[in-house]
């Protein structure tokens, strides 16, 4: 909010040449508002900017800057190597691991050579893990100390060697192999007596994330445990990183966007929309948009297979949208529900039946309700009108029996195709609402006949 109230002030600061003064006027800023600014900032006011902060500063601001953002800048302080190879440097792992694996590999390969020996290593070490790993997440800078020291020994570390850490939330035991001991809050030695032990400390309870593990795991465990920063282990239990919540807040942002963008029928976009081209927008519109098309196909053949019965009493047509969209709302709500509790982990495979029985019930209740609102509705008809004729009462039941059934059958698709997904391997996201409503909309126009066939034969039929 801020940089939009004040860009204009910065962008006549910057036609004015009033360097000095914008400078004075950013640092008193935090950096999450500065990377909002430039974030903002057309090129090359954006640079501008960037190259005015402080060394310090500008690291910061950087880790907090998009990704589209951060790559413009790379490009335009190509020429500065010195500069940009010293920012490299200080970037944290976690995010500088995060920027290079957005960048084409040739420019990905020319900014590793910029970094040193070191620092190299750690990120061809990370970027070794698989895409949407742990190990993509983790950074190596924190701090560890040994079982046998003593709490002051400790304390000398952390302020020897903490200015470099990501946390100091947490202090990490480590044995003479690096394995993972324990985890201790800070506060534990703080209030301890300098000459305690730190194994007098320990506990031996501690939760710690494998390297491999899915990021997704990592968003779960933070949930579960309301931890600010996690160990990072290979199978063998050595410390290797630690993850914080900054970056599992990414993670779980991202996963969300996902789940959403294909719960409104489309593929996940992998880039900000606004950052998107129309071709890929168009291309991640058009294969669903065109699946659910030819489903809603079998919908026309469904309606041909009823011509008789239509023409015979043309009033049954009126209510086909009534009907179908209401087996397809239900159905939508029941699978955006499942689809919310499995990604949050409030239910699993296991509860499918549980989860059937329940929206059984909810199937009728809901079907009840708006069985119940049809056949009023064709009642005040009657009454005002009378443009049901001598049979309007049949065609009310037909009408409210059909509305309990196609929302029962749509609250159930709704709900167990996303377990059925999840049990074959794929994303529940899948079953997005269009699709469910598609599904339910086919299925819908054989209840709605079926009932009419089975209450107006012998009248209108």
């Amino acid at each position: 909010m801020l940089a939009q109230l004040l860009q204009p002030e910065v962008q006549e600061l910057l036609r004015t040449r009033n360097l000095r003064a914008l400078r004075d006027v950013l640092v008193e800023w935090e950096p999450p508002e500065i990377a909002g600014l430039i974030d903002q900032l057309p090129s090359p006011d954006d640079v501008a900017v960037f190259r005015l902060l402080p060394r310090e500063l500008a690291t910061e601001v950087f880790e907090y800057l998009s990704t589209e953002k951060q790559e413009e800048l790379i490009e335009a302080l190509a020429r500065e190597k010195d500069w940009l190879a010293q920012l490299l440097n200080e970037l944290s792992d976690d995010d500088r691991t995060a920027l290079l694996e957005e960048l084409p590999g040739p420019v990905a390969q020319r900014l590793l050579n910029m970094l040193a020996p070191e620092e190299r290593e750690v990120a061809i070490k990370l970027l070794g893990y698989p895409e949407d790993s742990v190990g993509r997440l983790m950074t190596t800078e924190y701090v560890a100390v040994r079982p046998h020291w003593t709490v002051q020994q400790a304390l000398d570390h952390i302020r020897r060697y903490g200015k470099d850490s990501e946390t100091l939330n947490v202090i990490y035991v480590v044995d003479d192999n690096w394995r993972l001991l324990d985890d201790l809050r800070i506060r534990e030695l703080l209030l301890a007596d300098p000459d305690t032990k730190i194994e007098e400390l320990m506990d031996g309870r501690f939760v710690a994330l494998k390297a491999t593990d899915d990021q997704e795991t990592a968003v779960q465990v933070f949930r579960d445990y309301d931890r600010v920063a996690l160990p990072v282990t290979d199978t063998e239990g050595v410390l290797l990183g630690i993850v914080t919540i900054d970056d599992v807040l990414d993670v779980a942002e991202e996963e969300a966007t996902e789940d959403i963008q294909k719960i409104g029928g489309m593929e996940a976009l992998e880039e900000p929309y606004i950052s998107a081209s129309l071709g890929t927008l168009v291309k991640k519109r058009a294969r669903w948009l065109t699946v659910l098309f030819l489903g809603e196909m079998f919908t026309t053949t469904a309606m041909g297979h009823f011509e008789e019965e239509i023409a015979r009493a043309v009033v049954l047509a009126l209510f086909v949208p009534l009907i179908i969209s209401s087996g397809g709302n239900s159905g939508s709500q029941a699978a955006t529900l499942i689809i919310r509790a499995m990604a949050v982990g409030e239910i699993t495979l296991r509860d499918w039946w549980r989860v059937m029985r329940r929206e059984f019930l909810s199937g009728l209740a809901l079907g009840g309700i708006l069985g119940v609102i049809g056949v009023l509705r064709v009642a005040l008809g009657q009454h005002l009108s009378g443009s049901y004729g001598a049979y309007w009462l049949p065609i009310a039941l037909t009408v409210g029996m059909a509305l309990v059934g196609v929302v029962l059958w749509g609250t159930i698709v709704g709900s167990m195709l996303p377990f059925l997904l999840r049990r074959l391997g794929l994303d529940p996201a899948v079953s997005s609402a269009p699709f469910v409503a598609t599904l339910v909309d086919v299925t819908g126009l054989l209840i709605y006949f079926g009932t009419a066939r089975l209450l107006l034969t012998g009248t209108l039929l």
